[in-house]
């Protein structure tokens, strides 16, 4: 991985974990632009970053949610017998 890649993975987890606490969405963009105003590849690597892990936190919400569904089903037969 280059270092544009790790810089940019890092920086995406600290702003996605200030997003998920404040709601400021609006963060994302401030940093791209401000990543963009000095360096086009980390501002690639940055947004690319954003969305993948984005996407990953809300693939691991998901089957946890479903796991919860599952076995509250499970449970919900045992107690039926």
């Amino acid at each position: 991985m280059s270092l544009a890649d790790d810089l940019a993975n890092k920086l995406a987890a600290r702003v996605i974990a200030h997003v998920e606490k404040t709601g400021d969405d609006d963060m994302i963009a401030v940093m791209a632009r401000a990543l963009g105003d000095s360096s086009q590849t980390l501002q690639e690597a940055f947004v690319t970053s954003v969305r993948v892990q984005r996407a990953a936190i809300r693939a691991e919400r998901l089957l946890r949610d479903r796991i919860a569904e599952f076995e509250a089903k499970k449970r919900t037969v045992k107690s039926d017998d």
